[in-house]
């Protein structure tokens, strides 16, 4: 599929005239993946992992099935190593509790990218508190771009864990974690990447990358909403507690104790959401046969288009680099004079969706000493004719709230 039209999309039809650009919170759905999990619930339900009848296998087959789509998806070794969560905040907390709370501990420090989101913050921050670690923030330029230098100065001998996303869903600015990794192997520091924004745009490879940890959610990438991803390295994932305890990821239990699944399932308990899973395997197909090399081109071009006319506009201010190319379909902007939910409403009444506040990322928001910016993002079923509705309504917002240019 090397083309593709936005019939594939019930919602641009179920809303017509719609102008979606905030694919950064959540991406709209393609018929195929809707279709899928329809036949799932209406075809193959059962519970997976526990039925011996056929229909418990078939059940079981497309679960398993669409955890092997990931793994090839990301580049994984083995799809023991990729665990099904909720969301990518699910993944970030599993690891902070699950191997945070086993290996961090008083006097010990997690370094943080102050750009990132809530996510891949307040476990963290909860996890020091409790543990009498220290919390570091890495901080960035005000464009977004964090140095080589800066990451060697913040990691000492006590940093145990390094944790930043691969595009920021404030800048939209995508970082170097290949060689962030290997920074933080010479200095004995785990990796945590956080991929939510990237793994629906680019490649992502988690071998070449080098990572410890990664994580991204489903609904971001054209999958149903309740289904994430954790990837982690198999020895790692192997030497962590389980995080949730009840039925399937155990393997005995007596009155006094339990011994567990193998991996991946130790992770993964209760009745799993075998619905998004097979979603999520059917958004991976949708990728791939449309391309990653093709969903960039386009993408990229948008932004181009977007930045170049905003650009253009007075009083208008792009938040991060002054190039389109580190922007990867992100643009969060302000306005002088009018407050970023006024820009939400006012674009809402011409059927453009935008987003405005803190993005989930107050502490960069007060680095930046910004209070808040609205937000718009886009993804491979925007075209040019998106942008420029976009662009049309940006240029009346300040009239419309009283100003003269």
């Amino acid at each position: 599929m090397n083309s593709f039209t936005k019939s594939d999309f019930p919602v641009f039809q179920a809303n017509s005239g719609l102008v979606y650009l905030d694919s950064s919170a959540t991406q709209q759905k393609p018929l195929a993946v809707l279709e899928r999990v329809e036949r799932y619930y209406r075809e193959e339900n059962a519970n997976p992992l526990r039925g011996l009848y056929e229909l418990g296998v078939k059940a079981t087959e497309a679960y398993e099935n669409a955890r092997e789509a990931v793994r090839k998806f990301i580049g994984a070794k083995s799809v023991r190593e990729i665990v099904f969560t909720r969301n990518a905040t699910e993944s970030l907390n599993l690891i902070a509790y699950s191997w945070g709370r086993t290996n961090i501990g008083e006097g010990d420090e997690v370094l943080v990218a102050i750009s990132e989101h809530h996510s891949d913050l307040l476990p963290w921050q909860t996890l020091c508190k409790e543990k009498g670690a220290e919390l570091k923030y890495l901080e960035c330029d005000k464009s977004g771009r964090y140095t080589e230098k800066a990451l060697r100065d913040a990691l000492s001998e006590r940093t145990k864990l390094f944790c930043i996303a691969q595009i920021s869903n404030v800048f939209g600015r995508l970082n170097p974690i290949k060689r962030f990794a290997e920074i933080c192997r010479e200095n004995g520091t785990l990796i945590v990447c956080d991929a939510a924004q990237s793994a629906p745009h680019i490649a992502v490879d988690v071998q070449k990358l080098g990572v410890d940890f990664l994580a991204f959610s489903g609904h971001k990438m054209l999958a149903p909403m309740g289904i994430g991803v954790l990837y982690g390295r198999e020895e790692l994932l192997e030497s962590m507690p389980p995080f949730l305890y009840g039925g399937e990821m155990i393997d005995t239990v007596t009155r006094c104790g339990a011994s567990f699944a193998e991996l991946p399932h130790k992770f993964e308990a209760g009745t799993v959401n075998a619905g998004g899973a097979v979603g999520l395997h059917a958004a991976i197909d949708y990728i791939s046969e449309l391309g990653l090399d093709e969903i960039e081109r386009r993408e990229e071009k948008l932004t181009a288009l977007a930045f170049g006319e905003m650009k253009k506009i007075p009083h208008v201010n792009i938040i991060g680099a002054d190039d389109p190319q580190e922007h990867h379909g992100i643009l969060t902007f302000t306005v002088d004079g009018v407050h970023p939910h006024d820009i939400a409403a006012i674009f809402d009444s011409e059927n453009i969706a935008v987003r405005a506040g803190h993005h989930c990322a107050q502490p960069l928001f007060h680095f930046l000493e910004i209070p808040s910016a609205a937000r718009m993002s886009l993804a491979f079923y925007n075209d040019e004719e998106d942008i420029m509705r976009f662009i049309a309504v940006l240029k009346t917002l300040r009239r419309r709230m009283g100003y003269d240019g």
